[in-house]
């Protein structure tokens, strides 16, 4: 295992920093304070040295320091001290005009792809925008599991930037008042066909791995899942379909589907139509149908059994588990578990809350922040 943890996590003009610096000793840790304090910012500034665009999904413009008064935000930087087998590694990102369309990713200084970052940190989160999982449409469903996808394997985010890409070209052509050009209609879902096969081929393999993970890790204090995908490609490719025979299937739908996917102005057929149904396995109900505490487990059991899969992997960076106010939502058996499981796994985590006490069992085994109107300030062990 290349176990990979931030030493240091330092902040220009992001959110509600003008500046902040914040040494790391590898523990996990735990940061304490008002609502609106920034706990939240620091973790997303985590979650923004990986590719895409963080836990918020904010736009750039929306994450630079803006002042009262100020109508654009302005340019902001992310840098870290991440400590592997390897060595010392130094990460940062940012943009260095407001307004820019593209930020900026470097490793030891030198201009990198955002994919790089991967190399050296991996991240899997779950913030109280997810609490409705279960409730919301299918969208925010696929954007969770395609998330615990890229954890484990980066390149999925570049099949699902190429998909919609050529998505949105396809139907551009559609929806045109002159008539397509059927051979670049034909290239265009040839192209879908490839990243749309990819991706349901990596959502399937997470999914069964996951599924896995859960079944052999014994009784818990969070409810066992069954998980399952509805979309036809991923159905496909759970079942053992050969990768050629699911591209040409989807090649073809989507040829077939054109007059009714102008029609209707968006595609009506392909992997981004697909979604993730849960079950509660002791009581043979789905997750809609579960408390709001049954469902905040069950998302979490998700999230962890991830977490535990990646520390073991061998050619990948130990993952970085960031939960924001997940603690206040569990009682305090599973709230300990929780703990005790973060620790078992070696994992260094960040963690909100608003109530230091929220984090007594996890005393002598994690580094204690508070955050307020003050900056951020080390609290004893």
């Amino acid at each position: 295992m290349t176990r990979a943890v931030l030493r240091q996590l330092a902040l220009t003009d992001f959110r509600s920093y003008e500046g902040a610096s914040l040494p790391l000793d590898g523990r996990p840790v735990f940061l304490v304070g008002p609502n609106g304090a920034g706990k939240t910012n620091l973790l997303e500034a985590v979650s923004l040295l990986s590719q895409g665009r963080g836990l918020r999904y904010a736009a750039l413009a929306e994450v630079g320091r803006r002042l009262p008064g100020e109508t654009q935000g302005r340019a902001w930087a992310i840098s870290a001290l991440v400590e592997s087998a390897e060595g010392e590694a130094r990460l940062g990102t940012g943009i260095e005009t407001p307004g820019a369309a593209r930020r900026v990713v470097r490793i030891e200084g030198a201009p990198t792809p955002p994919g790089r970052l991967a190399e050296h940190l991996r991240q899997v989160w779950l913030t109280p925008a997810q609490d409705r999982l279960f409730l919301e449409g299918a969208g925010d469903r696929r954007r969770f599991l395609d998330r615990l996808v890229f954890a484990a394997e980066p390149r999925h985010a570049n099949h699902v930037s190429a998909y919609e890409k050529a998505m949105r070209e396809r139907m551009r052509l559609l929806t045109a008042e002159e008539p397509a050009d059927p051979a670049w209609l034909g290239a265009l879902e040839a192209r879908l066909a490839e990243a749309g096969t990819l991706m349901a081929d990596a959502r399937a393999r997470t999914l069964a791995a996951l599924q896995a993970e859960i079944d052999g890790r014994g009784e818990r204090p969070f409810p066992q899942a069954r998980l399952t995908l509805t979309g036809e490609w991923e159905q496909m490719a759970d079942a053992g379909a050969a990768f050629d025979e699911i591209e040409a299937k989807l090649a073809s739908a989507l040829a077939a589907a054109r007059p009714r996917d102008a029609a209707a102005g968006r595609a009506l057929t392909g992997p981004h139509r697909g979604d993730l149904a849960v079950v509660h396995v002791e009581k043979d109900r789905p997750a809609a149908e579960c408390s709001t505490g049954e469902q905040k487990a069950l998302i979490l059991n998700l999230v962890l059994a991830q977490a535990a899969r990646l520390s073991r992997a061998e050619s990948a960076p130990n993952p970085i588990l960031l939960l924001d106010e997940v603690a206040a939502h569990l009682d305090r058996r599973r709230r300990a578990a929780l703990f005790d499981e973060i620790t078992a796994l070696g994992l260094q985590a960040f963690l909100t809350g608003t109530d230091e006490q929220l984090f007594e069992d996890l005393a002598g085994r994690a580094q204690g922040v508070r955050v307020d109107a003050s900056g951020l300030t080390a609290l004893d062990d």
